[in-house]
């Protein structure tokens, strides 16, 4: 009898511990599924990206700066900011004993190990322009900017030159209507009507050099056969067009 009563009892021992343990179990889960909500509903909320006005931000996603300067609207490093590598579209370029790189309207300079976003000197002639440029009128004669740089269209170097922003650089004008009347100009390559209004200033200048008839004066301002002195300044400017993506008709 002694035997089956201490039988019994461990039994209830047994049922109770486990029945005890199941209880704490619930109650740690419990505990846990309280917590998480109250430590989500502490977390502090995500804060938008900083913009200024209603405009584009003045910051992309890389850190890069916004030029809206004649409603450029491009992002571009900030100067100083150093790369280990150059891009790989890259074009080198000397001036004044110094090595220049230059890719995407960006110029950089050999430093250390690495490279440095810079400002190009003054008097560096690219024989492109950026792929990504604005053409600005300052005082009758086309500039061409991009990331606070003014590059000008030097015909005896053939190429564009770099140079110091213009005295009256905050006062663009509209530009001028220098093409001849006898001729249609087509942009085939997508040129924008301030590409084309530029194209066709210096292509109108290079023609009249070559020629020496101005359309744009009283018989051309030539003593000669004006009809001949015309013909060849139509002909001299429809190649100088066409060799920069124009249908001339």
């Amino acid at each position: 009898m002694s035997q089956l009563k201490i039988a019994l009892l461990s039994v209830s021992m047994l049922l109770w511990g486990v029945q005890a343990s199941t209880l704490a179990v619930a109650a740690d889960e419990h505990d846990r599924g309280g917590a998480e909500p109250r430590q989500e509903a502490r977390a502090p909320a995500a804060r938008p990206a900083p913009r200024q006005g209603v405009g584009r931000p003045a910051l992309d996603g890389r850190g890069q700066v916004l030029d809206s300067r004649y409603n450029h609207g491009r992002y571009y490093p900030p100067m100083g900011t150093v790369r280990s590598s150059l891009p790989d579209d890259h074009r080198p370029y000397f001036r004044g004993g110094s090595r220049y790189y230059f890719s995407g309207g960006i110029w950089y300079a050999p430093r250390g190990p690495g490279f440095v976003v810079v400002r190009p000197p003054v008097g560096l002639v690219i024989s492109g322009l950026p792929p990504y440029y604005s053409t600005v009128w300052l005082g009758g004669v086309p500039y061409y900017y991009a990331d606070n740089v003014y590059y000008s269209w030097q015909p005896d170097q053939n190429g564009y030159a770099v140079v110091d922003p213009p005295d009256n650089a905050d006062a663009p004008s509209p530009p001028p209507d220098s093409a001849p009347d006898d001729l249609m100009i087509y942009p085939k390559n997508g040129q924008t009507k301030e590409q084309q209004a530029a194209d066709q200033f210096e292509c109108h200048n290079w023609a009249k050099g070559q020629t020496g008839f101005d359309p744009t004066q009283s018989g051309g301002a030539t003593s000669g056969n004006a009809d001949a002195a015309r013909n060849n300044y139509n002909r001299a400017i429809s190649a100088c067009l066409q060799g920069r993506g124009y249908q001339v008709n």
